[in-house]
């Protein structure tokens, strides 16, 4: 059973490194317990423009030609050969990630750290990255890798449960426990998103670091307090908010140079860190070994979004958590460069920029 589907669609094509287009190109068809997807709305994430200059060319993606995208929503056009729980019609949401299901990591629910990364024999696949991605009007995606989304979430939104996933994920991992005071440090989508989840967690104070009109955002958003960094020291400010006692959680969501040591200064004895935003490969930072040790703090890496999309798009559901005051720019697929360059270059205060492969909902 399926819709009716055509034979060509347009979708944005990488030809080398920091080169793309809009081409057409022949629709994919789905494999065994995989389904085909009408993309209705894909948002340009922070890896996107990394993949799309080639930083990390050979790996991501692994070769040219290549359509990357991986935050997106859309419905179910066509079936493959045993698929079970979904129909052609349903709306969906996406993850990026699907394990090879059998290794150990796999097994213990952490297909997020696939044993069988990169070797699509084994049945992983990481969509958008080292896999066809989202940036087009149609795409393949198992089973595995989507969810259903209600009615009352539009596409638009639905986009954003990988981006909320990521904060998500990071804050169980370390643990948000109520009445937490919890820094989020870096307020893009993903520490704006975080900042609202830590509350709905039952963080009793949120206090957001950054600069400029995000930190803006981030007030305007829902922050208890906010430091601008490039007025005071962000380690100073944040323990003179806290009587000098330090945190409970940091989530770090920039990645930027300097905000793990600060991360693990601004929290209290028996603290936690979440190191949620990716650094480039170039980042080193010293840390005080000793005072880690003797303090007690754990410091949590955090990988994607794991096992949290289904309850982030109940909160979603039920109005607990909203993100449609973060998608400040839409774009159609042919209009992607200046979506992009949007994105990038953080003009007329953006925050999430998504693009509509196949028109508005």
């Amino acid at each position: 059973m399926s819709a009716i589907v055509p034979n060509q669609m347009q979708a944005l094509v990488l030809t080398s490194p920091g080169s793309f287009e809009v081409s057409t190109v022949p629709v994919p068809k789905p494999g065994p317990q995989e389904v085909l997807c009408r993309i209705r709305a894909v948002a340009i994430c922070g890896s996107d423009p990394e993949i799309i200059r080639g930083d990390l060319a050979g790996v991501w993606p692994p070769a040219y030609p290549f359509t990357p995208g991986h935050e997106w929503s859309g419905e179910v056009v066509a079936l493959g050969d045993g698929v079970l729980g979904f129909k052609v019609g349903d709306r969906v949401s996406g993850e990026a990630h699907k394990g090879c299901g059998y290794c150990r990591n796999c097994l213990a629910g952490r297909y997020n750290l696939c044993e069988n990364y990169g070797r699509p024999e084994t049945g992983h696949r990481h969509y958008g990255f080292i896999s066809p991605g989202a940036y087009a009007q149609y795409s393949v995606y198992s089973i595995r890798s989507i969810n259903l989304l209600p009615a009352t979430v539009p596409f638009r939104e639905g986009a954003l449960v990988d981006t909320a996933g990521a904060g998500l994920h990071g804050l169980e991992l370390a643990g948000v426990i109520a009445g937490d005071t919890v820094v989020i440090i870096g307020p893009g989508p993903i520490g704006l998103i975080a900042m609202r989840f830590a509350k709905a967690l039952g963080a009793a104070r949120v206090i957001v670091v950054g600069r400029g009109a995000r930190l803006k955002a981030a007030a305007a958003l829902g922050a208890d307090a906010v430091v601008d960094f490039e007025h005071e020291e962000p380690v100073a400010a944040v323990r003179a908010l806290t009587d000098q006692l330090g945190v409970d959680l940091v989530c770090e969501c920039s990645g930027a140079p300097g905000t793990l040591a600060q991360s693990v200064r601004m929290v209290r004895k028996g603290g936690r860190v979440a190191l949620v935003g990716v650094a480039t490969d170039k980042v080193r930072e010293e840390l005080p070994f000793k005072y880690i040790v003797h303090n007690e703090i754990a410091i949590f890496g955090s990988r994607a979004n794991p096992n949290v999309a289904r309850r982030i798009i109940q909160m979603m559901a039920s109005g607990r958590i909203k993100v449609r005051d973060l998608i400040t720019h839409t774009f159609a697929l042919e209009d992607f460069a200046q979506g992009l360059d949007t994105f990038v270059h953080r003009r007329d205060g953006v925050i999430k920029v998504v693009i509509e492969p196949n028109g508005a909902e």
